[in-house]
């Protein structure tokens, strides 16, 4: 599954990124494409606390992506 949160504005973007993630099927992984600085920081803070795994496969200069994915 993908969803594209640039250039949407915190905290818009955590709770569009958790109700995406309600979704999920335990097998299935989120890419998210979003901004740098503060809803980067925000999804990523989000998604420890919510005990999800995440890595950055994709980022240049203004926007990354992140594949989010349960532990379990």
């Amino acid at each position: 599954k993908f969803l594209n949160l640039e250039s949407i504005p915190c905290p818009l973007n955590v709770v569009k990124c958790k109700l995406a993630l309600e979704k999920l099927l335990p097998d299935e992984t989120l890419i998210v494409h979003l901004d740098k600085g503060e809803p980067e920081e925000m999804v990523k803070k989000a998604l420890t606390e919510m005990k999800y795994c995440f890595k950055t496969i994709d980022e240049n200069q203004h926007t990354m992506k992140l594949k989010i994915f349960n532990e379990s």
